[in-house]
């Protein structure tokens, strides 16, 4: 026998294999031939997966905000007192005297109209107002202040469908607060006092913004 026919009897086993799919000619040839998607394009889907997605979650939260929302609401104005409350230099933006132009930004940044309350009779004097960021969009921020140290902070955003959330307390240690729903805009009322004297603000604003003389 010659070293070819050697060779070749010694192979024939592995010859008669059939192909890896891998190695298969027919199939490399038509892989070739498939048009392939630019990473640019496959970039592109998988953020467009992924902001869809997030869009998904962000509408879910709007629309399962409810009253459960209540408690973010409540803890954003806390959040805002505790920051502009203790500031005797710059705690708002805009100042009393500027009511007409505050109702005026709100309304703008909130896209549905908003009023300024004026809690006088209950010894509250209005000191101004500031726009303030919230997870749930962009939120106004009043202060009140009795005259004799003691502030109150009233924080209103867009909140949920356009319904009406029953009012809720809340404490967080020296600090009430009450945040309700009204006409869909959230309200929440913040001092460093009991919840009982914060209710006759409460209701007064709430008999303001339902339309009562």
């Amino acid at each position: 026998m010659t070293l070819g026919s050697d060779l070749r009897d010694a192979f024939a086993p592995i010859a008669a294999e059939p192909v890896p799919p891998q190695l298969d000619l027919a199939r490399l040839v038509a892989a070739r031939r498939r048009p392939r998607v630019p990473v640019w394009q496959a970039m592109a889907a998988a953020l467009l997966m992924t902001v869809g997605g997030l869009g998904g979650w962000v509408a879910r939260g709007s629309m399962q905000e409810g009253a459960s929302g209540i408690s973010a609401l409540a803890q954003e104005a806390k959040a805002n007192y505790v920051v502009y409350a203790p500031d005797r230099s710059r705690p708002i933006e805009l100042a009393a005297t500027d009511r007409d132009e505050i109702t005026q930004w709100f309304s703008d940044r909130l896209k549905r109209p908003v009023s300024v309350p004026d809690l006088s009779k209950a010894g509250y004097h209005l000191l101004g107002g500031r726009l303030v960021a919230t997870a749930h969009g962009p939120a106004g921020m009043l202060m009140y202040d009795d005259r004799q140290g003691t502030r109150v902070v009233m924080l209103i955003r867009s909140y949920g469908d356009g319904g009406d959330v029953p009012m809720v307390d809340h404490i967080y240690g020296a600090i009430a607060g009450c945040a309700w729903v009204q006409k869909g805009l959230g309200y929440s009322l913040v001092a460093a006092a009991d919840p009982e004297v914060l209710h006759p603000l409460v209701r007064e604003i709430r008999r303001r913004e339902a339309g009562d003389t």
